[in-house]
């Protein structure tokens, strides 16, 4: 009980933190994302325009530059974060995460992805109904208070999405996988990134000068942008692909980034024009640097392809076949029936909390997913470690899917809530061997901290 009790503080003491870490997990590629709009064909045009609009309200509204800029910015944010929102409504606490993990829904995102990089690559335009947005910029144009300035931000936010869905469909599917609060912080760190250097322009318009001339680099970079919403597309492919049983092979897999880098690579020094392109004079130190970063980079995956350690991107990729006698004793990863009973595994928690009463242990629950990265991180880099193994193997071990839609990982799920209130994964408990709660955790690379928090389960 002494333990048990100790557990409970520990859980409280920790709680917010460890869920912060996750929350952080997600913000952070959001707001990368956001970034990265930046940088796209649809927002940059908004800079003139911006410019454009604020520098004739400095003159008929004189000392509500800050006032306005805020509006603006606020505007912008509110758009993105209201796709947060809906999505969050529409979908609940768990239904996010049901509607994330869909083999189905990892195929529409793919599909969705590889038709923005086909209008990336100059295919076809992906734009919003020109009569739509015209009205709105005229509205926007014409009138004198906030509510003109409220309309601009929606035609920002309309005129942009082009380029940024697929950037916002990745943050929200990386956020889907965790509370229903998730989408709206995603998109709200997403939305801030974007629209914060607009509100800069809009309170001081002269700052236009500063900035570089459109050109044809912007549309070298939507090209260069397509080759990676391309290579991202084969992520969810393969893992729509891996539900069903018949993911592709390491090598298949990347074969085909080593080909997508490739191509960017040789692309970006010129050496192949798509439809919108302008003719390059010359390399300019810019562009030779973001040649060499993409050749790193292929010859990076290429390496992998010949067995190199791909380091934190090996849990985007698929793991090599190895029989399962070898890699129950290797400490790999937990990829089948056989190789978790094997290593002494067990995926009914009726059973272990048995078996942890008849041997007097503690019971380490593992929640855990097939498409789930963080937890493939961490059966592939935590789990495997010596000091890792000597203390799970001292404990009774269960480990429960989560994230697919059908018995029994349905029930995982629903014990998951009923028991911890979240349907966050991976999510590790040490339970007593009279089912109480000794300690949680949330998803951590510091190995250091996860033994410590194992410690608290071995008696």
């Amino acid at each position: 009980s002494e333990k048990v009790s100790s557990g409970a503080s520990e859980k409280s003491e920790t709680e917010s933190e460890e869920e912060g870490g996750g929350v952080f997990s997600f913000l952070w590629i959001a707001m990368m994302a956001g970034a990265l709009s930046l940088l796209t064909p649809c927002v940059f045009p908004m800079v003139p325009i911006t410019i454009s609009f604020f520098a004739k309200r400095v003159e008929t509204n004189k000392g509500k530059g800050f006032r306005d800029a805020l509006v603006y910015m606020l505007s912008i944010i509110f758009t993105f974060t209201f796709l947060g929102l809906i999505f969050s409504v529409l979908f609940g606490a768990s239904g996010i995460q049901d509607f994330a993990k869909s083999p189905y829904v990892y195929l529409g995102i793919a599909v969705i992805f590889i038709l923005f990089a086909l209008s990336f690559f100059g295919l076809y335009d992906i734009q919003m109904p020109t009569g739509l947005m015209n009205k709105l910029n005229a509205k926007s144009q014409q009138g004198s208070g906030l509510g003109a300035v409220v309309l601009m931000g929606l035609t920002f936010s309309l005129a942009s999405f082009s380029c940024t869905g697929p950037l916002v469909g990745t943050a929200l599917v990386a956020a889907a996988r965790g509370e229903w609060f998730n989408p709206l912080i995603s998109m709200l760190g997403f939305s801030t990134v974007l629209a914060f250097p607009f509100f800069l322009l809009a309170l001081f318009p002269a700052g236009l000068a500063a900035l570089p001339k459109a050109g044809g680099w912007m549309n070298n970079i939507k090209v260069v942008l397509g080759f990676v919403v391309l290579a991202t597309s084969l992520y969810y492919i393969n893992d729509a692909f891996e539900q069903w049983g018949f993911g592709m092979s390491r090598e298949l897999f990347l074969s085909v980034w080593v080909a997508i880098f490739a191509f960017a690579t040789i692309y970006i020094m010129g050496y192949f024009k798509l439809k919108l392109d302008t003719d390059i004079e010359r390399v300019s130190l810019t562009r030779l640097f973001f040649a060499m970063a993409f050749g790193a980079v292929t010859f990076w995956l290429m390496a992998g392809l010949f067995g190199a350690s791909l380091g934190e991107l090996e849990t985007y990729v698929p793991q090599k076949e190895i029989p399962q006698v070898a890699y129950a004793s290797a400490g790999g990863g937990l990829s089948s029936s056989a190789s978790l009973a094997e290593r002494g595994w067990l995926e009914d928690y009726r059973e272990a909390l048995r078996k942890a009463k008849e041997e007097n242990k503690s019971i380490f629950i593992d929640f855990t997913g097939k498409t789930c990265t963080n937890c493939k991180k961490m059966e592939r880099t935590i789990f495997p470690l010596p000091e890792v193994q000597a203390l799970l193997d001292k404990m009774i071990k269960v480990r429960l899917v989560t994230d697919i839609n059908k018995e029994p990982y349905k029930s995982n799920k629903q014990f998951q809530i009923e028991r911890f209130n979240t349907v966050a994964i991976p999510l590790y408990a040490i339970m007593s061997p009279d089912d109480k709660l000794i300690a949680k955790k949330n998803y951590t690379s510091d190995k250091d901290e996860f033994v410590e928090f194992l410690k608290k389960g071995v008696k």
